[in-house]
């Protein structure tokens, strides 16, 4: 069963009620005797890695062309 709380009561004690809610027990907030939000634990969501269908090239891994290298290094151009 739900536990039920006012707003007043949700602001004075929300650390306590969200350990209520890690510890399985769904709280539900009322505002003048009308339920307006549940309070319930986060499911952790899975995540896996490597998703993309995507191989490097190995041209990639080249050296770059010198004049690519040049402005890299901001060479030949003018200050002003």
């Amino acid at each position: 069963m739900a536990k039920i709380v006012n707003v007043a009561e949700a602001k004075a004690k929300l650390s306590e009620l969200i350990e209520l809610a890690l510890a399985g027990e769904e709280v539900i907030i009322a505002k003048r005797g009308k339920p307006v939000a549940r309070l319930i634990p986060e499911k952790p969501k899975k995540r896996e890695l490597g998703f993309l269908d995507f191989e490097i090239p190995d041209s990639f891994f080249e050296p770059l062309p010198e004049e690519e290298l040049a402005a890299w290094y901001g060479e030949g151009e003018e200050d002003g």
